[in-house]
């Protein structure tokens, strides 16, 4: 152990256990299938006990003999394995320490549990050590120490991941049956029932992009998305602004939320029931679960730690990031740009699934999409955003139509109509529907109650 403080000290091991489930199984072979799901040949401290417990896997794998000492000691002899697994006679003593093999799997889970012990302080001496080397990036020691321990931590929590199909129809079945009576969905609810309806909520370790062209309003969707769901539904969010100050989305939230005129909070000309109204929303904004990160261009690694220590601390459910063009990926430099976006879509990805969280990241489209309805393939920087996305949501806006006199009347009530273009849906249907921008206060809304509010703000209504 590297560790100065572990000079002296025998990592932690119990060799009476490792003998009692190496007996167990050469008494009773129906053991090892019990112990191989989640023990294996490492989690074995004597190296002659590795090397006997991986010799009698293989033995299992390619013999159709039983297994018992007798052809045991003969597979051993034909690989020349004898030595390295103790010798013969000792063996063959691995049996006279077990009274019965009923206790096997306890005995089994003892050793994975020092296993664990023995690995942690191995990663601990690790870290030190690269601590210590000033040669390696601070924060890649830190996003590399957080990958390693999750991992470590996933291992100790077991390996039972397959299933029988009996086991999944009951759950399943069980499923749908609650979801058709009580109306739940198995994501989480955005707040707008059209995209709900189509996508079932944004679903756990999705990743899900939005992209559009510049000004169509990728930022207020999130925004909007975020409001409905830390408001209407309580949920704990994550929102990384790499664009945009904390300061600035809390007067978006607030506008939104208020329904008071944008302009009239940037310029400072609110009147009275405007300030009372900004003062209700934040009152009901105070305690919802809503936690911020601006920090500009932020690195890959660190917005990586950032989400696992909100996840640790606020077990926050949904994550948004605006946008993946602004995430330094911290790669060579003569790295091409469509490269490094790669790594961070493939990175992004890989968290959701860790953290089990949707991630939602805003992306801008390319050009030629300038005036035209976006596709997958308009997707900026990168084809491997298209790929790694579970959900590609795009936003599009028509420009210089004819405009009917309802579309007019819309606009000179701030409400434009914006097509959102489910592109893909890994787990769903596509299809396309409209939600209404209400730009002076920043925030979508379903053209149901567009309409009301048209009719609200009109005086000849």
């Amino acid at each position: 152990m590297a560790n100065d403080s572990m000079l002296g000290r025998v990592p932690p091991q119990n060799e009476e256990a490792e003998r009692a489930v190496l007996g167990a199984i050469l008494l009773n072979e129906k053991v090892l299938v019990e112990v191989t799901d989640f023990l294996g040949k490492d989690d074995f401290y004597k190296v002659a006990h590795q090397q006997l417990f991986g010799a009698i896997v293989t033995f299992r794998q390619e013999s159709s003999e039983t297994l018992d000492l007798i052809t045991l000691s003969a597979f051993l002899k034909r690989k020349g394995l004898v030595d390295q697994c103790g010798g013969l006679s000792y063996i063959s003593t691995l049996t006279s320490d077990v009274p019965t093999t009923t206790n096997a799997a306890y005995y089994a889970k003892i050793l994975k549990a020092l296993s664990q012990r023995r690995k942690l302080l191995l990663f601990a001496s690790k870290l030190k050590d690269n601590a210590f080397d000033e040669s390696h990036d601070i924060q890649k020691v830190i996003d590399e120490g957080e990958q390693s321990l999750s991992k470590l931590s996933n291992e100790t929590a077991g390996s039972d991941n397959y299933y029988s199909i009996k086991d999944l129809i009951t759950t399943t079945i069980n499923d749908i049956e609650m979801r058709s009576t009580s109306g739940v969905k198995n994501g989480f609810e955005t707040g707008y029932a059209p995209l709900d309806s189509i996508t079932g909520g944004l679903k756990k370790q999705e990743f899900i992009i939005v992209g559009a062209r510049p000004s169509i309003g990728k930022t207020a969707f999130a925004l909007s998305l975020t409001l409905n769901m830390i408001v209407k539904k309580k949920y704990r969010v994550a929102f990384f602004s790499l664009e945009m100050s904390a300061a600035s989305l809390m007067e978006r939230l607030l506008t939104g939320h208020s329904r008071v005129d944008f302009s009239h909070i940037r310029k400072a000309t609110l009147k009275n029931s405007e300030m009372s109204a900004i003062i209700d929303a934040s009152s009901s904004l105070y305690d919802a679960e809503l936690y911020i990160q601006d920090t500009p261009n932020m690195k890959l690694m660190e917005l990586r730690a950032q989400a696992r220590r909100m996840k640790i601390e606020h077990d926050i459910q949904v994550i948004f990031i605006d946008y993946i063009g602004l995430i330094d990926a911290e790669a060579d430099a003569r790295i091409p740009r469509h490269e490094q976006i790669s790594i961070i879509s493939r990175s992004l990805k890989q968290l959701a699934r860790e953290l089990d969280v949707p991630v939602v990241c805003l992306s801008q489209v390319g050009r030629q999409a300038d005036g035209v309805e976006p596709k997958l393939s308009d997707l900026r920087d990168s084809g491997s955003i298209e790929q790694d996305a579970d959900v590609v949501i795009l936003l599009h806006r028509d420009v210089g139509k004819n405009r009917t006199d309802d579309e007019s009347e819309r606009e000179k009530n701030n409400i434009q109509e914006t097509k959102i273009i489910m592109a893909k849906n890994r787990n769903g249907e596509t299809g396309v529907f409209s939600l209404a921008f209400v730009s002076n206060i920043v925030r979508f809304e379903e053209m149901e109650f567009s309409h009301k509010y048209v009719a609200s703000n009109n005086p000849n209504a």
